[in-house]
């Protein structure tokens, strides 16, 4: 049997020697590294984090892994939501589904590193799910700063953002958490934030992990500020009548299409 942590570490290694040093937070002094065409910064201003590889294992964060069959899965899916978010001229998106438990912030973690993996492209995950912060617990570090902290302290965006020394890709996850989160995500200091976030650099994806639709308000809430809506549902458990329900609730017009999950 195949040791997966001993190849996430040495994938890692592999990717840590690919980065080019010395470029700055954001996508604005990219290099070509070598003949690769990989297009690599580096992230001097994000705090750099080390990831747990084997959390990335346990949870099952397949993107991370090479050698995994379902990364073909994920590829097409990127494809169909590029090829959508291109006619749009979007670069925003936000994950969510109709209930807990159906997958939504893996889905979102596999689609942020199927992303980065692109030659010309960066990509930005948020954690907008601020009762929770969980994503940095799939990845197996602790985020001190998060989403709340920047909304509620004015704390400085540079302070939130984190590297995972992964190629071409950032996060922020962690800090606090709040039970009257769906009035941060529809305050006009989170929708100037998103707006930052889309216009800054044109060749990054920005792609926000927000709470499940029904239930909550977080998500019908902050749908206005993306330019794309992904939904996830689980196979069995996932009536049709919750798929009309919900779609009722978010502007039909962003919807980029469902994600059938846990077959």
């Amino acid at each position: 049997m195949v040791d997966m942590v001993k190849v996430f570490e040495q994938h890692a290694q592999q990717r840590k020697s690919l980065v080019v040093r010395g470029a700055k937070y954001g996508s604005d002094s990219m290099q070509l590294q070598g003949l690769t065409g990989i297009v690599s910064p580096t992230y001097s201003v994000s705090r750099t984090v080390e990831i747990d590889w084997r959390a990335i294992e346990q949870y099952r964060c397949i993107g991370f892994i090479p050698e995994a069959e379902q990364n073909d899965y994920y590829k097409m899916l990127r494809a169909q939501i590029s090829k959508r978010l291109q006619a749009i001229n979007g670069n925003t998106m936000m994950i969510t589904s109709l209930h807990p438990g159906e997958g939504k912030t893996l889905t979102a973690i596999n689609l942020s590193a199927m992303f980065a993996k692109e030659f010309h492209r960066t990509v930005l995950l948020v954690d907008a799910d601020l009762r929770k912060q969980s994503i940095q617990h799939y990845f197996g570090f602790k985020g001190h700063r998060g989403l709340g902290d920047y909304l509620l302290d004015s704390c400085p965006i540079e302070d939130i953002i984190v590297w995972p020394q992964i190629e071409k890709l950032t996060l922020i996850s962690g800090g606090k958490t709040f039970t009257e989160s769906a009035e941060l995500l529809n305050s006009l200091y989170m929708r100037a934030l998103a707006e930052e976030m889309k216009n800054r650099y044109k060749d990054r994806y920005v792609i926000f992990d927000v709470p499940h639709l029904l239930g909550m308000a977080d998500a019908v809430e902050f749908s206005s500020s993306v330019d794309g809506i992904i939904i996830v549902v689980a196979e069995g458990k996932t009536p049709q009548s919750d798929v009309r329900r919900a779609l009722s609730l978010i502007p039909r017009n962003k919807i980029l299409g469902f994600v059938f999950n846990k077959t």
